[in-house]
């Protein structure tokens, strides 16, 4: 298993982002102005790409932000989506970062609660999903 940091969105997440939100989730606006300037981190197993996120910093929040979490279905439950928070958790200290936070679709987070996030305000809708804010503090660990 590796990890690896992209300046430029790759083929390999733009394809599994498309799979897991578009196909399987039914989002439309997947791909955004963010991509630019996000780097992009995809997690291989085996040289195959299996999930993906992208590390931004928010100047509304005024901190990184880790979003499009993804892992392609055959390999869910292999515990990847962990793995690849770890890994965007660790690019946001190498960019200087104390904070993580994340919009979490509301289904998801349990997931996010047992990796230390707690959530922020009040629910919202994204597209026809609802979905809650969530932050870690990075300096604690």
């Amino acid at each position: 298993m590796k990890t690896v940091c992209y300046n430029h969105l790759p083929k390999d997440a733009a394809d599994i982002r498309r799979e897991v939100f578009m196909e399987e989730q039914g989002f439309i606006s997947e791909f955004d102005d963010i991509d630019e300037k996000a780097v992009h981190i995809v997690l291989y197993l085996d040289d195959t790409a299996a999930a993906v996120c992208r590390v931004f910093y928010s100047e509304e929040h005024e901190q990184y932000v880790i979003g499009r979490i993804a892992v392609r279905r055959e390999y869910r439950g292999k515990h990847l989506g962990a793995e690849i928070m770890r890994a965007a958790e660790a690019e946001i200290r190498r960019l200087g970062g104390s904070t993580s936070g994340l919009s979490s679709q509301v289904q998801a987070m349990g997931f996010y609660e047992k990796l230390g996030y707690r959530p922020i305000g009040e629910q919202y809708m994204d597209e026809h999903c609802p979905h809650i804010r969530m932050e870690k503090s990075l300096s604690q660990e």
